[in-house]
């Protein structure tokens, strides 16, 4: 990568603002994802288990990487150390590993669940999913961390002088052409191919089943007990169009996954093979780019997934009620110790959830 420009201070200013408004949006809204998954019965289903996964692997992100790598670009030098810079290029590696198979996991979850329902609790138990998880985590720690043990990869460390000739050290993310390839096909290639794949059959899938779907919505003739022959309303299954937008949102999730971090593997390839050829601001840019794509999960799940909006709206909007007259538990205020029993969201396991 070519050398990077100096920039003014108050282009530092206004960069700073900017990318601390996305870490603090990322931290923020994934840890509204865990919560209210932890919290809500409602999303308390094992395939709910990756979206988790996934949003710890993005929190991870916003407060090892980003932070870090925050501090980086608006100094212009690497202030943590030579055998820092290799964990948070590792930690880098690791999370975008984890995130890229966690969304195929989902991918394939969605599939299953639309394509064989009657199978999918026999299947996807909830043993099987904590293995996946935890296979998932392994494999993104070796592809990442196990080559740096190793001293196949190593972090490019130049000294820059500063106009006051002290000499400093940059944490650069530059990479052979053997790692640059094959960490780029194991991390992030191949498992794109992988999950391209599940949505194409997904959907050729769903394109073969269209009339059996429309089967599905049946013409309900209002009053008709009463002889009243009046205009019919439509009433769908509410199984299957649960699913259709649950498979909706996760296809919104990896398209934008694609298109935050395509443009950064592609010029991440082209750099190992010429060094030189790509200015440092568009490969700076570009990896903030992809940085940026784990603070808007939580952003798609509120807008097109109903489960979540309503938990996120109970998180933000809470206060302590007593349960209805169906119960005669007192389940949102928690007990004295502080700490809530059952779901300090919602009447949890005595009363049905609020709509």
């Amino acid at each position: 990568m070519s050398e990077t420009q100096e920039i003014s201070v108050p282009q530092k200013v206004v960069i700073g603002v900017v990318l601390s408004f996305v870490i603090f949006l990322s931290i923020f809204g994934n840890v509204l994802v865990c919560v209210a998954v932890y919290t809500d019965r409602n999303l308390r289903k094992i395939g709910n288990l990756f979206v988790v996964s996934l949003a710890i692997a993005d929190l991870f992100v916003a407060c090892v990487v980003m932070t870090f790598a925050l501090v980086n670009d608006l100094l212009g030098y690497w202030p943590f150390g030579e055998r820092f810079c290799s964990t948070w290029i590792a930690f880098d590696v690791m999370c975008s590993t984890a995130s890229i198979v966690n969304l195929c996991a989902i991918s394939l979850d969605r599939y299953i669940h639309i394509k064989d329902p009657l199978r999918y609790g026999r299947w996807m138990t909830k043993r099987i999913v904590t293995c996946s998880i935890a296979a998932i985590w392994v494999l993104s720690a070796l592809v990442s961390f196990l080559p740096i043990m190793l001293n196949l990869h190593l972090p490019y460390q130049k000294e820059v002088t500063t106009p006051d000739s002290t000499k400093k050290q940059q944490c650069a993310l530059e990479l052979s052409v053997v790692y640059a390839v094959v960490s780029s096909c194991i991390s992030f290639f191949l498992p794109c191919c992988v999950m391209l794949a599940i949505y194409s059959r997904l959907y050729l899938y769903a394109k073969r089943h269209v009339e059996s779907i429309k089967a599905l919505v049946r013409p309900v003739t209002l009053g008709a007990l009463e002889g009243d022959t009046s205009r019919p309303k439509k009433v769908a299954a509410p199984c299957h169009v649960s699913e259709s937008k649950a498979a909706t949102t996760v296809g919104i999730i990896v398209g934008t996954f694609l298109t935050c971090w395509v443009p950064f593997f592609c010029v991440n390839i082209a750099a190992a093979f010429c060094q030189g050829c790509i200015k440092d601001e568009v490969f700076k840019t570009l990896t903030w780019f992809g940085y940026t794509n784990s603070s808007f999960n939580p952003i798609i799940y509120s807008i097109f997934n109903q489960e979540f909006r309503d938990a996120f709206k109970r998180i933000l909007t809470s206060r302590c009620r007593p349960c209805p007259s169906c119960c005669s538990q007192t389940c949102c205020c928690g007990d004295s110790s502080g700490f809530p029993p059952y779901s300090p969201y919602s009447c949890c396991s005595c009363c049905p959830l609020e709509k």
